[in-house]
């Protein structure tokens, strides 16, 4: 298609701690990056999209002091953990609309240990440090009446449960043993140690079934990327052309009313909605998918999306872990960066690394956590509050 948007240039810096660097230092690290690998510089860009959470407004006109200041629009957004996504889908739309034909988005964090700053204790603020330990969370939730985050996808994980058979413990652990798995390939990520089943159920409990090692980690991280038009794109040299990704879909919902979303918020039907409008935009279907990254905050929000997004039959999530489905020699890999469970979650840059990753294997570029041949990938992000984006790329054919 002739109006069709690309991914030029991407870039994340390693999740992790960064205490001598401030929120701009790694956005201006991520989008130099991103920049040199599309082969561009600032002044290409017609327009630049900014995602960030907790930081100080105005992240993008901050940035731009440090990697030039050339007068393009500049879109300052916030989303929960779908920030960075609608970044990237904000510059999307900019180009389908004709306004721009080549843009920069990028999303940033920088989050240190929150457990503190959301209830927790100093224990469990210190905890799952570089030794090898888990850390970074929120207090041990109740049962109920919870809108912290364990306490949300405990309760929507234990539901899938107890309507589905073939779900429990077991197979929410699993998630997470697949999960840092993969990590251990990828250079990027914030935590890159394999554990046991027995040391994931073991783990001590935040809201079950959600032990600590079943919990993504806080921490400080910054991805971007760079969207051109097919018509510039056209113009540019073959070398380049062959290592450019298509956006297939580019989608982003919010909660539809529900009765049930009254008393828990519902993390299911806006992925539903997101994950029907997608496959319909890019003209495929969940069995074309090579790789999946998907919002895996906790091993419970990883298996319900399994079925959310379509991986598996309704009900089917816990014979799709059980059976190596989601592993990375499985028939849908997802999360081979190791997810945000073992890959950090720095919530304004996950949307666009999820974007970041996938792109990576289309390119043929993932060093050792490669999907052999793979063409069709999905990023997939949800934030409470509520939004979900979902992006679908597919391998360049020049």
């Amino acid at each position: 298609m002739g109006d069709a948007v690309w991914v030029l240039g991407a870039s994340m810096t390693r999740f992790g701690r960064y205490p001598d660097l401030d929120s701009v230092d790694l956005a201006a690290q991520a989008c130099m990056d991103a920049l040199a690998d599309g082969g561009t510089t600032i002044h290409d860009m017609d327009v630049l999209a900014a995602g960030s959470l907790f930081q100080p407004p105005g992240m993008g006109q901050r940035v731009q002091k440090q990697i030039g200041q050339t007068g393009i629009p500049v879109y300052n957004v916030t989303n929960a953990c779908a920030t960075g996504a609608t970044a990237l889908r904000l510059v999307y739309m900019a180009i389908k609309a004709g306004e721009a034909q080549m843009g920069l988005a990028f999303g940033v964090e920088q989050m240190g240990k929150m457990g503190l700053l959301r209830g927790g204790s100093k224990e469990e603020a210190n905890v799952y440090e570089p030794s090898g330990r888990h850390g970074a969370v929120t207090a041990v939730d109740g049962i109920l009446g919870t809108e912290t985050m364990p306490g949300v996808f405990a309760q929507a994980g234990m539901e899938y449960a107890y309507e589905n058979e073939g779900v429990g413990f077991e197979q929410f652990a699993r998630v997470a043993f697949k999960n840092h798995q993969h990590s251990t390939l990828n250079p990027l990520a914030q935590y890159r140690k394999e554990f046991t089943m027995e040391e994931i159920m073991s783990s001590p409990v935040q809201s079950y079934p959600n032990t600590l090692l079943m919990c993504c980690p806080t921490g400080d991280g910054a991805a971007a990327a760079i969207l051109v038009s097919e018509e510039r794109l056209r113009s540019l040299p073959i070398d380049v052309r062959k290592r450019a990704v298509k956006i297939s879909a580019s989608v982003l919902t919010s909660d539809p009313w529900v009765e049930s979303g009254q008393v828990q918020p519902d993390v299911n039907t806006l992925t539903r909605n997101a994950a029907a409008q997608a496959y319909e935009a890019a003209g495929v279907g969940p069995e074309d998918l090579d790789l999946v990254e998907l919002h895996d905050c906790f091993a419970t929000a990883e298996l319900i999306h399994y079925d959310n997004l379509g991986l598996c039959e309704r009900g089917g999530a816990g014979e799709f872990i059980d059976s190596g489905g989601p592993f990375r020699d499985g028939r849908t890999p997802v999360n081979v960066s190791g997810g945000l469970i073992s890959k950090g979650h720095p919530i304004g840059a996950t949307g666009v690394a999820n974007v970041y990753e996938v792109t990576t294997h289309l390119r043929g570029e993932a060093g050792d956590r490669q999907i052999k041949g793979a063409r069709v990938g999905l990023a997939h992000v949800i934030g409470l509050g509520s939004a979900c984006g979902i992006h679908i790329l597919e391998k360049s054919a020049a």
